[in-house]
């Protein structure tokens, strides 16, 4: 075995009650197969003590702020602490949504269009710079924070009335936010560990959209895996995925999700670099798909720390 392991979970993010129940299932499969894993609740204890209490590896179960942006990656580095995930780059570009299409559009990679917007922009001109730049995506558009994961501060607006209270309501989680075009198609995400990308997922949920209460609280939200998508689109899906990943220089374990338009098309959302690691998240559910336990999962991230 490895020695000592630091499951890192908790934080202080908007999505800290997510990373505790990660943290606690990775905590209970790395122990499952033998780990000396224990849990550091990043909130309560100081970092920089990891070495001298003994750990010589950081398992990250840490989600948004602080664990997910290339942050905590940089203490980690600092000390000599290999770690799982993302570097710090990569988590530090995964974690904008803005930056990480900017770069896509680069590489050629589809992405929906988008506007953003950030906070002095609302306060000094809001009605006329985001109604001219909506003219071009049309109704109904997304709003989300930036740097928000779990669908925290997204809303759905159908109707310019709608516009201000979903801008008041993103900006709450972050000082700079997007705007997307609606796709009606169907929503997938595709789990990478290492080199081998997962089969795809298909959301269902009974919503507008799939939402905070959609992916935790309601029961009625479906997940289809395999996707019942074609052999062709899911390699077409796998490729966009992988090609995705692979820009924002991620490595490790991760999720990217995309949308379809009306006509399959496939269009980028984003990536996450810490995804959910409870037994119920979308990673473990692909994963047990392609014959891979949990505890099986978290092992293969962990040997991948470096």
């Amino acid at each position: 075995m490895v020695g000592k392991v630091a499951v890192l979970m908790g934080g202080c993010s908007s999505e800290r009650e997510i990373s505790l129940l990660s943290g606690q299932a990775v905590l209970n499969g790395l122990r499952d197969i033998g780990f000396d894993a224990h849990p550091v609740d990043t909130s309560a204890f100081p970092i920089f003590q990891l070495k001298q209490e003994g750990f010589i590896k950081a398992f990250i179960a840490l989600h948004g702020r602080g664990g997910e942006d290339g942050t905590i990656q940089a203490i980690l580095e600092y000390l000599s602490i290999p770690y799982t995930g993302s570097g710090v780059l990569a988590s530090s570009l995964s974690i904008d949504k803005i930056q990480s299409k900017y770069l896509w559009k680069g590489y050629g990679l589809s992405t929906c269009p988008f506007i953003s917007l950030n906070q002095s922009q609302m306060n000094k001109n809001l009605s006329h710079q985001v109604k001219k730049n909506l003219s071009h995506l049309g109704l109904p558009v997304f709003v989300k924070p930036n740097r928000a994961g779990s669908s925290l501060g997204v809303s759905r607006v159908n109707y310019m009335s709608d516009l201000e209270p979903a801008l008041i309501k993103a900006f709450h989680y972050d000082q700079e936010i997007l705007i997307e075009t609606f796709l009606s198609g169907n929503e997938y995400t595709i789990g990478v560990i290492g080199t081998t990308v997962l089969p795809s997922i298909r959301i269902q949920c009974s919503r507008e959209f799939y939402s905070y209460h959609a992916k935790y609280i309601a029961n009625d939200t479906k997940y289809f895996c395999p996707s019942g998508l074609s052999v062709k689109k899911e390699e077409d899906l796998k490729s966009l995925s992988l090609a995705a990943w692979n820009a924002l220089g991620c490595v490790g374990c991760g999720r990217i999700d995309v949308m379809a338009d009306s006509a399959g098309r496939f269009y980028l959302l984003e990536v996450n670099t810490s995804p959910g690691m409870s037994s119920h998240s979308l990673v473990p559910i692909a994963a047990k798909k392609a014959g891979i336990s949990f505890s099986e999962l978290v092992g293969r991230i962990l040997d991948l720390a470096n």
